[in-house]
């Protein structure tokens, strides 16, 4: 039986750490599979993300506090001794570093990266780090869309790059009841509503999608699910807007297919993203989605049913929205769901990724 281990920053609710716990769900029961988190305890982290509980056992944290911390590479050398991973696949820039000169020191010849996104790269400082890390870890370098593959392509110039779209678990996010779901979560049935899931953080652009509620009638609704530090923020601005009894927020929802299948449409009005998992979680439900043309989002959204609008501009999101609330139900969002973001594709192709002899430098 092998062994692999996975690396990210943290673990609270988010697409790269969802995903994480996807891969380490679905993965092969032949191989041994571990996450270990830089940051945090575990204690800290399963209150804010109750799912986490029952992989206890399967997860490592390092309370890596902010800013360089050269103590994680003794801690993570130590635990690649008690488990002898044969490869270990790491997210973003701060694993990168740490895991993969570690795991280099170690001598585990497998490693594979994923970049989930390459805005940070815009940075100078940023983009020297990257490079100087590739170099050292030398891993197998994945992006998560065309988007993310292009820009770093930009960057970082003579490697190649695959592309591995993230995928989401197209059995548990399923079609249901729609009076049902919104019963469940106190929301009207007699409003068409629009749902936003995610952080609240300000690159999430929810303030834009609040002012494009405004512009539409009465009758249509917004339900947010998630937290972050914008909450307070947008609460305030619903009510300044004057759209406080339209808006709904739900805060930090385990039942996310719950959430979807309330929905008439959902919407994820991003600044920037990588390869987003909300648009193919709501398809996957039946439900027609919205999204800003930024990063991969545009690759997440059925061409035949979903629309993609300019960012930062509340008419477009606005005049996106009506468009899809009237247009009428259909199940082809759940058949390119099903296709193209499917988690057991995902899991196939990083395995065999992972596993590859070539890969085995």
């Amino acid at each position: 039986m092998s062994t692999i281990i996975q690396i990210v920053q943290h673990l609270r609710p988010g697409g790269i750490e969802t995903m994480a716990l996807d891969l380490l769900s679905f993965g092969s029961k032949s191989n041994t599979c571990y996450i270990i988190s830089l940051e945090d305890t575990f204690e800290n982290a399963v209150i804010r993300w109750p799912r986490l509980a029952p992989f206890k056992n399967k997860l490592f944290f390092l309370n890596k506090k902010p800013g360089f911390q050269p103590s994680l590479f003794s801690s993570l050398f130590r635990l690649f001794q008690s488990l002898d991973p044969i490869a270990i696949h790491t997210h973003h820039i701060g694993p990168l570093i740490y895991a993969g000169i570690s795991g280099r020191a170690f001598g585990i010849l497998s490693h594979v990266h994923t970049e989930h996104d390459a805005w940070h790269l815009d940075n100078r400082k940023q983009r020297k780090l990257q490079k100087y890390a590739l170099k050292i870890a030398n891993p197998t370098l994945v992006a998560d869309s065309e988007s993310v593959a292009k820009d770093l392509g930009n960057y970082i110039k003579n490697r190649h790059i695959s592309i591995i779209r993230n995928g989401i678990n197209t059995e548990y996010f399923i079609p249901g009841n729609k009076n049902i779901s919104r019963r469940f979560l106190h929301l009207p049935l007699d409003k068409k509503i629009i749902g936003c899931s995610g952080r609240m953080e300000p690159v999430k652009g929810q303030h834009f999608l609040l002012d494009a509620i405004r512009l539409l009638s009465d009758d249509i609704h917004l339900a947010i699910a998630g937290s972050g530090s914008q909450e307070i923020n947008l609460k305030n601005q619903a009510k300044v807007l004057n759209i406080e009894n339209r808006v709904h927020f739900l805060g930090h929802l385990d039942n996310m297919n719950t959430f979807y299948q309330s929905l008439d449409v959902f919407c994820l009005p991003s600044l920037n993203e990588g390869f987003p998992l909300s648009p193919l979680e709501a398809q996957s439900c039946g439900i027609r989605t919205v999204v800003t043309n930024v990063g991969g989002s545009i690759e997440t959204v059925c061409p035949k049913t979903g629309d993609s609008v300019e960012k930062e501009s509340p008419i477009a999101l606005s005049l996106g929205l009506l468009h899809s609330l009237n247009m009428p139900k259909s199940l082809v969002p759940r058949d390119f769901a099903k296709k193209h973001g499917n988690v057991t594709n995902m899991v196939a192709e990083y395995s065999q990724l992972l596993l590859k002899p070539g890969c085995l430098l």
